[in-house]
């Protein structure tokens, strides 16, 4: 179905039941009502309106801009369309830009990613009604290779029911998902719908996401991963202000990086990796790894600090399951 007004909007909304129900109970208005709305026969009252958009809070932005197009409802628009939630506040790039001259090497990923992925998710998810967004980045090829292989998730940062701190449920994902569909071709992706299974683009899907739309993080050309924004409503990523927010903040997150953190798009090949399922079995027992390395490398007298001992067990992992992908 194509949407061209608000009242094609409301419609597609309107095919499930329960959501049609809910609406005439928090409106207050007979079925009858909400039919000549929907034919065009007359128009809500803009109290009504406002409640409608209230009812409805994931397709906001979007019915304000198909409002833009019908008289009748400015002094609604004046009220509602807020512009400062559309933007990145200039001051938050003066502190992004700040942290990028002060903060050291070695902190200067996770301490400018936190920052931005905090804002992002503010700003995309103002109403909690359930996001997360992850900072996805490509595995630094195997020695003597310039191939990579798998993408892993990093920081990340949830509303409920999504934990708040991600980072420490991160996995791999690769050909099969659609992190690995947008960092491949180094566009974006979005998937309205992901339980509708129409879509033409991979999603990987997890436990509680609806809707997802992922942006690849460039510079000069290259690329070092994507911005991963999950919602648990479909069709949360119809709305440009929020695809216009999410490639912002991919752009904003390049800063986090490094140079040699970004791949030139002939060099991703990625692979398939494992289920989820079978990831976590293999996941149990990173921080226990992790502990190994620090060990042997203090006993041989080249002592390992947590930050290198992760990236090793990484690469250890991704080496086991690519490996057992080709069994299964």
């Amino acid at each position: 179905m194509q949407i061209r007004t608000w009242r094609d909007l409301l419609t597609l909304i309107l095919n499930d039941p329960h959501e049609k129900q809910r609406l005439l109970e928090e409106l207050g208005i007979r079925p009858i009502t909400l039919n000549r709305w929907l034919d065009g026969d007359t128009t809500p009252r803009p109290q009504n309106m406002h409640l409608l958009l209230n009812a409805f809070p994931q397709y906001r932005d979007q019915f304000l801009d198909l409002l833009r197009y019908e008289k009748g409802f400015e002094e609604l628009l004046a009220v509602m369309d807020d512009s400062s939630a559309k933007e990145i506040p200039s001051t938050f790039y003066i502190r992004v830009f700040n942290a990028r001259a002060s903060t050291i090497e070695s902190q200067r990923f996770w301490s400018i990613g936190n920052m931005i992925l905090q804002e992002a998710i503010g700003q995309l998810d103002p109403d909690r009604l359930g996001m997360a967004v992850i900072v996805v980045r490509c595995m630094p090829p195997p020695p003597g290779s310039s191939k990579v292989r798998s993408l892993r998730e990093s920081i990340g940062i949830g509303t409920n029911p999504w934990p708040g701190d991600l980072e420490q449920h991160a996995l791999f994902l690769s050909a099969e998902s659609l992190s690995g569909y947008a960092v491949s071709l180094c566009r974006p992706a979005i998937n309205q719908d992901i339980a509708s299974d129409t879509s033409f683009v991979p999603t990987n899907a997890g436990e509680y996401e609806k809707s997802a739309m992922a942006y690849p993080i460039m510079f000069a050309g290259r690329v070092a991963g994507c911005l991963l924004a999950s919602s648990t409503q479909a069709n949360y990523f119809l709305s440009q202000t929020r695809t216009t927010l999410v490639q912002r903040y991919a752009d904003l997150l390049a800063l986090a990086f490094e140079p040699h953190d970004f791949y030139a798009p002939e060099d991703i090949e990625l692979q398939v990796m494992p289920p989820q399922s079978i990831q976590r079995q293999h996941f149990a027992n990173f921080r226990q790894r992790v502990a190994r390395i620090m060990i042997e490398g203090a006993q041989k007298r080249q002592p390992v600090n947590n930050l290198e001992a992760e990236q090793l067990v990484w690469r250890e992992l991704e080496e086991e399951l690519l490996r057992l992908s080709t069994e299964l």
